[in-house]
């Protein structure tokens, strides 16, 4: 099983990340900001990764450092249980509409982190959570999984429906760069042998 557990106690948060790539989509989130919950179940439905963040943060001083740890602990546990690469696509896209609007994603496990983030929200919050969040969250992810990952959003007038299609891209992206690929062998996805 391609499989992590990542847990980092801080004076600012305490969380834990388990992470299954090869699940069914199953989610169970406690980070205290309702919001982000809701975007992480859709990476792992739609990821078909079966996903648990328990998180407590000082969300008395805000929800930056909640949401940055959180996408830290989620790129270590995606690198610990992606592991050598060996037999993998490494490359992932997809597009995901919602109504009015339509996000882009595409995902590169090159064991380089990278992140092109092009989304202007509509809304600086969304219910109560601050939008510009949204990028610390994969900024720590990539930052960690070592990835590289493209996100653009190319219409929207919705703030909530932009977020959405953004998680959800990423989801189906990152779901198709884990696959394993069954006419690679077990080969490293890379001219050079290794990533």
């Amino acid at each position: 099983m391609r499989q992590a557990e990542i847990s980092r106690n801080t004076r600012e948060t305490r969380i834990t990340v388990r992470l299954a790539l090869d699940g069914s989509g199953e989610g169970r989130f406690a980070t205290g900001l309702p919001f982000l919950d809701h975007m992480l179940d859709q990476v792992a439905r739609h990821g078909l990764i079966d996903l648990e963040i328990d998180a407590q943060g000082d969300l008395e001083v805000d929800a930056h450092h909640t949401v940055e740890d959180i996408g830290i602990l989620l790129g270590q546990a995606l690198a610990a249980s992606i592991g050598d690469k060996r037999g993998l696509r490494r490359y992932g896209y997809a597009y995901v509409p919602l109504d009015e609007a339509l996000s882009r994603a595409v995902v590169d496990l090159s064991g380089r982190p990278g992140l092109e983030f092009h989304v202007d929200f509509t809304r600086g919050t969304i219910g109560a959570f601050e939008a510009d969040l949204i990028r610390e969250f994969f900024q720590g992810l990539v930052n960690h999984a070592g990835m590289t990952v493209h996100i653009d959003n190319l219409r929207g007038e919705n703030a909530h429906h932009q977020a959405e299609t953004v998680f959800k891209a990423f989801g189906r992206a990152l779901r198709m760069a884990v696959e394993v690929d069954p006419r690679a062998e077990g080969r490293v996805p890379s001219t050079k042998g290794t990533l």
